[in-house]
């Protein structure tokens, strides 16, 4: 059996021990009586124990920012349990320390961070967690100290690399993370959250046809993602003018055509065609097209509300408000 050292970059995850039976012969939770209660005390703690680990993992998993339960849950298990969770210990120490510095839990964090230095001293992961722990701290130079030192030993290290630019994010330096960002890219084309990151970038930057780019990327490898039609369509309304408005119109009608429920591309669908029917650039035909389109949104929100208030007291309200609302956005035509 490979040393946890030698499996630390590659995985911490580790096979849970199993349950301890509860007395000789007797099944996982053992035989219920004086002479054996005992055992069947143990093994419920036993028992309790394999559903925090599991629920952790759970966490781990589906990459859960619960840092609060994360904490909660994660604490009591170092404490009650570390003896029993062999391997899975580390990957539960950084899960915890993560979630600590998320709750301003810097007792709790060091702590966990200790265990794992002593255990992988010149592991890079560590490291990393390390400049976690500085940018925390606000003590961002050491930080990025640390992941250069990393990137020289190992410049494909993509953690650092990110975090490098979380750091100048935080810093309010966008135009640095955007280079930065930028030459991740060049060598890690198909890494799809850099390219929405990037577009979020160029979209507090207002440079809206870069951020139009990033997210036409993101459509070609995944092109049944509603919310990338969504935000595509957001980027071409906000730079405005017909072809834009038109294409916005487009996208906003894919985003509901994926999912038929998403209010925000309803409402872009609305926007966008009632601002074409009042641009003068616009033909008749368009005008008279983008009417129906308008007038259908409109109906299609006025439906939403309903079913969503129909058991509430204060429907009425809620749809005069849309009402109101969508009076206000009345299309005229110019």
């Amino acid at each position: 059996m490979a040393k946890v050292s030698e499996m630390y970059d590659v995985t911490w995850e580790g096979k849970p021990a199993a349950v301890e039976r509860g007395g000789e012969g007797g099944d996982t939770l053992g035989d219920f009586h004086p002479k054996n209660g005992r055992e069947r005390n143990y093994t419920l703690k036993n028992l309790k124990c394999e559903e925090m680990r599991d629920k952790m993992r759970k966490w781990r998993e589906e990459n859960n920012r619960n840092s609060e339960q994360i904490v909660e849950v994660g604490e009591e298990l170092i404490n009650e349990y570390g003896a029993k969770l062999g391997d899975d210990i580390w990957i539960i120490y950084e899960q915890v320390m993560i979630a600590a510095l998320d709750c301003s839990r810097d007792d709790l964090a060091s702590y966990c961070l200790q265990e794992l230095r002593r255990q992988f001293p010149g592991s890079h992961r560590v490291k990393r967690l390390t400049g976690m722990k500085f940018e925390a701290m606000e003590s961002y130079d050491d930080a990025i100290q640390l992941y250069d030192r990393i990137l020289q030993e190992d410049s494909t290290n993509t953690a650092a690399r990110k975090r490098k630019i979380a750091i100048r994010k935080a810093q309010g330096k966008n135009t640095e993370a955007i280079r930065e960002l930028n030459e991740y890219l060049e060598q890690f084309v198909g890494d799809q959250e850099a390219w929405h990151e990037l577009a979020e970038l160029y979209i507090n930057e207002h440079d809206y046809a870069k951020a139009a780019f990033c997210l036409e990327e993101l459509m070609m490898t995944n092109p049944h993602n509603h919310l990338y039609c969504q935000q595509f369509a957001e980027v071409k309304y906000t730079q405005g003018g017909l072809e834009n408005l038109e294409l916005s119109r487009k996208y906003f009608a894919q985003a509901l055509k994926l999912n038929n429920r998403n209010m925000r591309a309803l409402f872009g669908l609305y926007m966008s065609a009632s601002h074409i029917v009042s641009n003068s650039k616009a033909s008749a035909k368009v005008k008279k097209d983008n009417m129906k389109y308008a007038s259908w949104a409109a109906n299609q929100i006025n439906r939403a509300y309903q079913y969503a208030g129909r058991s509430k007291k204060e429907t009425k309200y809620s749809l005069k408000a849309v009402e109101d609302m969508l009076e206000a956005l009345q299309i005229t035509q110019s």
